[in-house]
């Protein structure tokens, strides 16, 4: 079977590719031209190069029965805003739209759970959730919402979408890397004396590929389906790298107007002078909830697999270490 993959490049694109050449599938990939491929070298695939808002995209599309369209603008600074809705609206729409003419078989849309947002309650949220937009915090959030409304819009027409909304992946391929990823880099650099309370819902990386290929096959169209594995606290997760790399956990926690200050500061008043901002403030509001998610039915309809988040977080610091991302790791 062809099938065509946007974001082939990144985190679980990159993971999504492997896994789909393991089993026998041909990929097709849609590359920017000024995205790295590092992720895809010395891979048996298809480049074509181009952008989610091309007007060209059929001609890319034709031949192939599948698109997992997993490519997304991910970005915390209230500058970008634009950008994000270009790329993750706009481009959903007009390759959707694409799929459509190019008689695509069925599509797998990743979504994100950053889209069904968080229960003011502090409950655990399932695929039934649905946070109003204005309680989405930031413009990412607010886009991956838009753009899931986009799928829905094209599933209304009779376009066969299956959506998957993975939580928080760990492990290996994570080039850029992904919030996540910075957060256990910045512990193997002991750049991390001080900590957010705030929790996340964590799964490997490889398991969400999977989650992918199973969404295809046993997936119902109109239907999402929350990616995810173990909820964790983020003393929890630090623990745990903790007993992995024998490194010294942080010192403890910092209540959240010490951050919200020092990133409001950032943006609203040193960005508009000319400095670099280091600390988004959408980011540190976001850290204020515990973003807990039930995987249970896409573990039960899809049989997701549940890998030790264990050896997620070791896979993940291992690749980093032996990717060059810990200097003086040795020392």
């Amino acid at each position: 079977m062809q099938v065509f993959v946007t974001g082939a490049t990144g985190f679980v694109g990159a993971n999504l590719v492997r896994l789909l050449l393991k089993q026998g599938y041909h990929v097709r990939a849609l590359v920017r031209p000024d995205s790295s491929r590092t992720n895809l070298e010395a891979l048996d695939i298809e480049i074509v190069t181009g952008d989610l808002t091309d007007a060209g995209l059929v001609k890319h599309l034709r031949g192939c029965q599948v698109l997992f369209h997993v490519a997304a603008h991910y970005s915390l600074w209230r500058t970008e805003q634009d950008q994000l809705y270009r790329n993750n609206v706009m481009g959903t729409r007009n390759i959707l739209k694409a799929a459509r003419d190019a008689s695509i078989e069925r599509t797998v849309y990743t979504s994100s759970v950053a889209a069904i947002g968080v229960p003011e309650s502090g409950a655990v949220a399932t695929e039934k959730y649905q946070s109003p937009i204005d309680k989405l915090i930031g413009a990412y959030k607010q886009s991956k919402y838009l753009a899931e409304q986009e799928a829905f819009h094209a599933i209304s027409i009779g376009q066969d979408i299956v959506i998957v909304n993975p939580s928080t992946p760990v492990g290996p391929w994570d080039l850029k890397p992904t919030p996540t990823g910075d957060m256990i880099l910045r512990f193997l650099r002991r750049q991390m004396p001080f900590y957010l309370n705030t929790g996340l819902n964590l799964i490997h990386v490889r398991d969400v590929a999977q989650g992918h290929i199973l969404a295809l096959e046993k997936g119902k169209s109109g239907e999402r389906y929350i990616l995810g594995n173990r909820n964790l606290t983020l003393q929890e997760i630090l623990a745990q790298l903790s007993q992995i790399t024998g490194l010294p956990e942080p010192r403890g926690s910092l209540p959240a107007w010490i951050p919200l200050t020092a990133a409001w500061v950032d943006e609203c008043v040193l960005a508009p002078l000319g400095k670099t901002p280091s600390v988004p403030l959408a980011g540190v509001k976001m850290a204020q909830q515990t973003m807990f998610y039930d995987a249970s039915k896409a573990v039960h309809e899809l049989g997701l697999p549940q890998t030790d988040i264990d050896l997620a977080l070791r896979e993940a610091v291992d690749w980093f270490i032996s990717h060059d991302y810990v200097p003086n790791w040795q020392d």
